[in-house]
């Protein structure tokens, strides 16, 4: 299968067996053009991408040779939904890419917000857009407070505890996950997302919650927090 002529110009920036994916999706109809950067990270890079039908997507594309696999292996590996994973780059990263499908789908049953996923394919995931019409995507939290900020608290608060109703958390919680949408919390980046079941998951789960209570009392909002997220 040769990799479709309009990934060429990534050629210097991802790997091989990246563009074919991303070629196969296009093929598949995911998405028709990658358009621009949304941030680029040590983990992953993140684009906003063009449908045919003038709808924005997001693809989020794990880096294959900086990520810190063994970091990854680390989270992961309590995770029984992987169990008997191997310690092998590539297989956990392609597993790193399901976490965060997975947590996501979750995440959009039980009604939290968050970006809807598509699909996993090896180290790509295809997820909802959030942003305008124009493809311009939401900021995250760091960069653009909230102007009706306890409002916004409370909306994020009250996913928070319903997440904590199923033993999840988000694992990595901050405002550098967050974005800001027409005022109301984007939760992102789940692929830290886990379930409580030892004293280590417990102290991250405590973490979270400390990070955020940190970012809102900088604001001047003091957050009501509830029992379950105590």
């Amino acid at each position: 299968m040769a990799t479709s002529d309009k990934f060429q110009t990534y050629k210097n920036v991802f790997d091989e067996k990246t563009l074919l994916v991303l070629a196969k999706l296009e093929g598949q109809g995911y998405f028709d053009e990658i358009k621009s950067p949304i941030s680029i990270g040590k983990e992953a890079n993140v684009f906003s991408a063009i449908k045919k039908d003038g709808t924005y997507v997001c693809i989020k594309i794990y880096r294959t040779f900086t990520a810190d696999f063994k970091r990854m292996y680390r989270y992961i590996s309590s995770d029984q939904r992987f169990k008997g994973l191997q310690k092998k780059r590539m297989q956990i990263i392609r597993a790193w890419a399901q976490r965060e499908y997975r947590n996501l789908l979750l995440m959009h049953e039980l009604g939290i917000n968050a970006p809807i996923p598509y699909i996993a394919r090896e180290n790509v995931l295809v997820m909802e857009f959030i942003g305008d019409k124009l493809g311009n995507a939401a900021k995250r939290l760091k960069d653009d407070t909230p102007k009706k900020i306890e409002k916004f608290s409370k909306i994020l608060i009250n996913d928070l505890a319903k997440m904590a109703e199923k033993n999840f958390f988000h694992g990595d919680l901050s405002e550098f996950n967050i974005l800001n949408y027409k005022d109301r919390p984007i939760l992102i980046d789940f692929s830290h997302g886990m379930k409580i079941i030892s004293t280590e998951e417990k102290g991250l789960f405590i973490r979270d919650i400390n990070t955020i209570k940190k970012y809102f009392s900088k604001h001047g909002c003091k957050l009501k927090i509830p029992k379950i997220l105590q």
